[in-house]
């Protein structure tokens, strides 16, 4: 348990998990601790098994695990737990805001909401993960979407999702000095919508500019999308609710981040 939930990560994810409902009337099954339910949910988010498939050595069973995964998501823990870990990373110094980068993934769905036709697997229903990072990968801002919605949709929701971070020294700071993007964001109202808060943009242009020239800034995103890989749960969309694989989604996201933390 403790190499699933470290005890710097489980001292930040105790300031977000909300108190556990109290029993005046007393009786019922014993409630399993927080941190055995974390354990067991980082586990079938990085190892990919199901609920089913949790193994008995955890304490709670699959079904026991996933009706508090259902409860945290719902309190929006995971979101918070993320958010946390930035501030701390944000309170040493150890983000990077001179050049950030966005980018998305596809990936296959088997059934639920937020889900579409994937252009580039031959129509089959699919989602997309859109990611914000910072100058060394690190994700600030994610999304999810059907994989059917262009990216350019993405930016704006993206941006206005940076939380407002800590700083180690100064206010705390949620807007990029740069952002880089691909092609699939090169239109004219996104460079104005970035000029108007402040943020550089260099998206490349359709027809001018060569991918090779761009990826000398934007593999640091592509790296985090292979960070997110680590995540076995996102390999292929299993869940029907569009909130349950956020939060897979942010666990992966944190996850990153505390590796960065813990070093």
């Amino acid at each position: 348990m403790e190499r699933l939930v470290p005890d710097e990560l489980w001292g930040l994810f105790e300031r977000v998990v909300p108190p556990a409902p109290s029993r005046p009337q007393g009786g019922g099954r014993r409630r399993y601790g927080d941190r055995e339910v974390l354990a067991a949910i980082i586990f079938v988010a990085t190892s990919g098994c199901t609920w089913r498939q949790l193994p008995p050595s955890f304490g709670p069973s699959g079904p026991t695990a996933h009706r508090r995964f259902t409860e945290w998501s719902k309190a929006r823990v995971w979101a918070r737990l993320h958010r946390l870990v930035l501030d701390e990373l944000g309170r040493r110094g150890d983000l990077d805001w001179s050049r950030c980068a966005i980018d998305s993934v596809n990936m296959r769905a088997m059934k639920g909401e937020l889900t579409g036709p994937n252009p580039v697997d031959r129509g089959k229903k699919g989602s997309k993960i859109h990611l914000i990072t910072e100058r060394t990968g690190l994700p600030l801002s994610i999304g999810i979407s059907g994989a059917s919605l262009h990216d350019r949709q993405a930016l704006e929701p993206l941006v206005r999702g940076i939380p407002p971070i800590r700083s180690r020294r100064g206010p705390r700071r949620r807007r990029p000095a740069k952002l880089h993007a691909d092609k699939d964001y090169d239109y004219d109202h996104l460079r104005r919508w970035l000029r108007q808060r402040g943020i550089t943009h260099r998206i490349a242009r359709k027809g001018i500019e060569s991918s090779t020239r761009l990826g000398r800034h934007r593999w640091t995103i592509e790296r985090a999308m292979a960070w997110l890989a680590g995540c076995r749960r996102l390999h292929r969309r299993y869940e029907r609710k569009a909130d349950h694989f956020l939060a897979f989604t942010s666990i992966a996201c944190t996850l990153i981040c505390y590796r960065r933390l813990a070093k």
